[in-house]
């Protein structure tokens, strides 16, 4: 199979890309569903917190969850946008339910809420402390039962089509995309919608609380294709990732310092009173700051997440999952403190879209992680991107629809992958040494805190990089390690460069050459073909 056309190609298998492949169907478009791993490898399937809507109208209230966000945004969210999220997450809440998605309840099935940092009510819907799990598990199991979607598993896209790559026609839209399927072929799939849906870019990092599949390649593919992007230098650390020789990528999630777990450094003492009125629940940009402060003052590998104070019961009852894989690393959360560190975990920044995720393409669309709406300003509110994430692909399943009802879609054939002079490489060592160089250069000089000439020389390594990356890709022919690589670069570029825009500091971006704030909070938007892909 080298053609296959569909009415809608959904790039992504999270919360998002089902929730919305399921959506379309619905509305009688044949769906197909693009996705690098297995369905359920995602951001959103290890999410553990929840949904953070509001749920109690007697404890809490839409203004409420407002103020929150905006807050912890640090000036930089669309005031707008922050209500439609806001006043859209409990139908969206029901929604899922409905679908079979099984939130934790009281006996008088009420929705039991959580707090996160951040929040001034309890208004996270969570399933356990597995919320992510529970969702895809449900939406899995309706999208494999509906005959209108298929599900290309070990698939990954490689570009976007758009007429104006090849003369189509005047107007410029997204026609479809070329996707490289388990076996090596490249399918060049005609669609007459795209959507988005690929989460972000946290592997850009060496250490992260992503899965390896979050490589930033919807970002890539999209600005590549001409969408401009917003914010890409807002890299929200999380502030506690288990800190283990032999456990990777675990997070601790915020819900346990929400219900009383307390910061403190190795040797017993807490801090987070020095950097924030909320102590241990301030916002994740404070919390993750002042422990990278601490670390590098005392020259510690690590702090201390301690709940010992809590009953041990309640514990094993609000946090199964956690307690039992930090039980199977030998930490009985129970009776002793968790070592915990920072590590890249969300991209506030992204793709320039409305909140219904349509994008200044025609054709293209996008949802979750990779998208900017402004949601989420400078900085993300615990348990808001799941929120985003499911209010975004209800409404952009009604977008794709009503498009697809009113637009002129060009019916010959698209041009079919071409590899003419091309090779298979016998270097793969390449593509591992500008992996790890990539993430090594990004984390040391592109982290929680910034400078001037940290940034410049960031932006030297990683273009030098580019270049070679761009050879290589034009020279042999693609893999997933290759296409992953090369959009791991552009997106890092993105990264730097808006960061070096910014003279300022706010959010998630902190610069020591500049750390006060400017007057009036801007976004960073770069237009595509200012950085060449």
């Amino acid at each position: 199979m080298r053609r296959y056309r569909t009415d809608v190609l959904v790039i992504g298998s999270g919360l998002s890309g089902l929730y919305a492949a399921l959506l379309l169907a619905e509305r009688g478009l044949r769906v197909v569903v693009a996705t690098k791993e297995n369905i359920e490898v995602s951001n959103s399937h290890v999410a553990q917190g929840g949904i953070a809507t509001v749920m109690d109208s007697g404890a809490d209230s839409f203004q409420k969850h407002r103020d929150d966000t905006l807050a912890a945004g640090d000036g930089l969210n669309r005031p707008a946008v922050v209500d439609f999220f806001v006043r859209n997450g409990p139908a969206v809440i029901e929604d899922l339910a409905a679908l079979g998605v099984s939130f934790t309840r009281h006996e008088d099935g009420s929705f039991d809420l959580g707090r996160e940092g951040g929040h001034t009510a309890r208004r996270v819907v969570h399933a356990d402390d597995i919320t992510g799990t529970e969702i895809i598990s449900a939406l899995k199991s309706r999208v494999l039962a509906d005959r209108r979607i298929e599900i290309w598993q070990h698939h990954m896209a490689v570009d976007l089509i758009t007429t104006r790559k090849f003369n189509l026609s005047e107007e410029n839209r997204v026609v479809g995309a070329y996707v490289l399927s388990h076996e090596g072929i490249v399918v060049t799939v005609e669609a007459d919608a795209v959507l988005i849906a690929t989460g972000g870019c946290g592997k850009v990092y060496l250490y992260t609380s992503n899965p390896d599949v979050a490589t930033g390649d919807g970002i890539a593919m999209g600005y590549r294709a001409g969408v401009p992007v917003e914010n890409m230098e807002m890299v929200q650390f999380h502030p506690t990732i288990l800190y283990h020789e032999k456990v990777r990528s675990m997070l601790i999630s915020e819900a346990l310092r929400g219900e009383g777990g307390i910061l403190k450094t190795r040797d017993g003492r807490t801090f987070m009173e020095h950097y924030h009125p909320m102590k241990s629940l301030a916002p994740r940009d404070v919390t993750a700051r002042a422990i990278d402060r601490e670390l590098k003052k005392r020259g510690d590998d690590y702090v201390l997440l301690d709940m010992t104070m809590l009953d041990p019961d309640f514990i094993v009852h609000r946090f199964p999952n956690i307690f039992k894989r930090c039980l199977d690393a030998g930490i009985d959360m129970r009776r002793e403190p968790i070592p915990v560190v920072p590590a890249a975990h969300y991209l506030c920044g992204g793709l320039q879209s409305t909140p219904e995720g349509r994008t200044c393409l025609p054709g293209l669309f996008v949802a979750g992680e990779a998208a900017h709406t402004g949601l989420h300003g400078a900085n993300r509110l615990a348990s808001n991107s799941l929120l985003e994430a499911a209010v975004m692909a209800r409404y952009a399943a009604e977008e794709i629809a009503s498009w697809l009802r009113g637009s002129r879609r060009p019916h010959h054939p698209l041009p079919l992958w071409s590899e003419e002079g091309v090779s298979d490489s016998d270097e793969q060592v390449v593509v591992k040494q500008n992996w790890d160089e990539i993430r090594h250069c990004m984390w040391n000089y592109v982290g929680i805190a910034r400078s001037d000439r940290r940034l410049e020389r960031a932006l030297k390594r990683i273009s030098l990089i580019r270049q070679e990356i761009a050879e290589y890709y034009w020279n042999f022919r693609v893999t997933r390690d290759l296409l992953e690589l090369r959009n791991l670069a552009l997106v890092a570029e993105l990264i730097v460069r808006s960061a070096i825009m910014r003279r300022e500091s706010r959010g998630l971006h902190y610069t020591i050459d500049h750390p006060a704030k400017e007057p009036e909070a801007k976004d960073t938007v770069i237009t595509a073909g200012v950085v060449v892909s």
